[in-house]
């Protein structure tokens, strides 16, 4: 197994010593105040379902936010991605050159694990094809020793990580607006599990980063009791 020795800063002002990096899938999600994940970065993202709002996300960049996604892409050793991120990725990133670029260096020359029932072939440096059972390959590409996996956008897939409790981590950007509609990261189907807080940001313009590590099942109480 590979061993990471690293420092993360808690909220309380504590620190928290990872000695070894067990293998994990970590999601990635721009959410809206009420759950909304479709389409943040531009109107033609996906405008599935009649969808009118995409690059919402567009007026709360800044350098917080860019820092955040920006090291986030550097820390993955590999990336699980949906068709059509895939798609998106594959015809902007690779003509991304700069080895300045920490996003365009990370996803040019790391692995990629391409879930799609509709493709036939991928042809970027370093990508595969997942079909099949899509489920049972996910649990294989979880359980590989000291490997970080990274979603980013896909969120069809994200449903499937979620309804198959195969998340380890969270790390939300969560921005101040609500648009009553839209894909949603929660929803029906949703397997119950804590999490607890590592790492939180807050940008110049009102959007919040949180780092959730998983903590096992919820537990329940009453309050005042």
């Amino acid at each position: 197994m590979s061993i990471r020795v690293g420092v993360v800063r808690r909220i309380d002002g504590s620190t928290h010593s990872k000695d070894t990096l067990m293998p994990k899938i970590i999601v990635n999600a721009f959410l809206t105040l009420d759950g909304v994940m479709q389409a943040p970065g531009g109107p033609d993202e996906d405008r599935e379902g009649g969808f009118e709002h995409g690059g919402w996300q567009g007026p709360y960049t800044d350098d917080v936010m860019g820092r955040l996604i920006a090291e986030g892409f550097s820390d993955a050793d590999g990336f699980l991605l949906g068709r059509k991120t895939y798609d998106i990725f594959s015809n902007y990133w690779p003509k991304i050159t700069d080895p300045g670029n920490p996003i365009a260096a990370a996803l040019n020359s790391r692995p990629k694990h391409v879930v799609s029932r509709s493709l036939d072939r991928v042809g970027w440096n370093n990508a595969r094809l997942v079909r099949g059972d899509v489920v049972a390959e996910l649990r294989k590409l979880r359980e590989q020793p000291g490997q970080t996996v990274q979603t980013w956008g896909s969120t069809d897939l994200m449903q499937t990580l979620l309804k198959n409790d195969l998340i380890d981590e969270y790390r939300l950007f969560i921005f101040p607006l609500v648009l009553g509609s839209g894909k949603r990261l929660f929803g029906s189907g949703t397997v119950p599990a804590a999490f607890r807080q590592v790492e939180s940001a807050t940008s110049s313009k009102g959007a919040t980063y949180h780092r959730l590590e998983r903590s096992g099942k919820p537990t329940y109480g009453q309050i005042g009791a």
